[in-house]
């Protein structure tokens, strides 16, 4: 059985490419700290992202479901927390990384200016994502943050703040090590 086809009532208003580089330079102020991260389209099948440097992650997000990866301008490096401790997987410009489902990563963009295309499934609304901290000396497990995912841009620094303020959730049980935080 095939499905029926509807046509929009404005299909050239729909099928309108977009004009990246315009896109970027608009949004160029919003790609920097604090803020890094602008979503190109809303309400689809995809959460298609440019995610802009510098900028200093201390997290490890859970991703229940895969992630693209497309590091177009300058250099980047994911940071994968494995049972021996976290290990480097690096994105050099024209750099392409699908990273699987599950796997703890930490998003490091240390140059200025440096950008990448970000690319996610919609989340249904009873699948969760997990931010996790990990002590940096011990790499025990601190804290986790589960949330259903619909805007990375307003829902991660709420998450980041309440960790950050919060001494006891920074403070390894294991070997008494305080996460620095910021």
């Amino acid at each position: 059985m095939f499905a029926e086809f509807h046509k929009p009532l404005d299909l050239h208003g729909i099928l309108k490419a977009v004009d990246f580089d315009a896109w970027i330079r608009e949004r160029a102020e919003k790609l920097q700290p604090p803020v890094c991260i602008q979503q190109i389209w809303r309400d689809t099948d995809f959460i298609v992202s440019v995610v802009g440097g510098p900028n200093r992650r201390h997290d490890y997000h859970d991703d229940p479901l895969e992630e693209l990866f497309y590091q177009f301008k300058g250099n980047a490096y994911l940071s994968i927390m494995t049972p021996e401790g976290p290990r480097r997987v690096d994105l050099g410009e024209g750099a392409i990384f699908l990273l699987p489902p599950h796997v703890r990563h930490s998003p490091q963009r240390p140059e200025a200016g440096s950008l990448c295309l970000l690319v996610e499934r919609s989340r249904p609304k009873d699948l969760l994502d997990g931010f996790e901290w990990f002590c940096a000396s011990c790499n025990n497990l601190l804290h986790r943050v589960e949330a259903h995912v619909s805007d990375l841009a307003t829902q991660l620094p709420l998450a980041f703040d309440a960790f950050h303020a919060d001494r006891a959730r920074r403070t390894c049980k294991r070997c008494g090590t305080l996460h620095p935080g910021r």
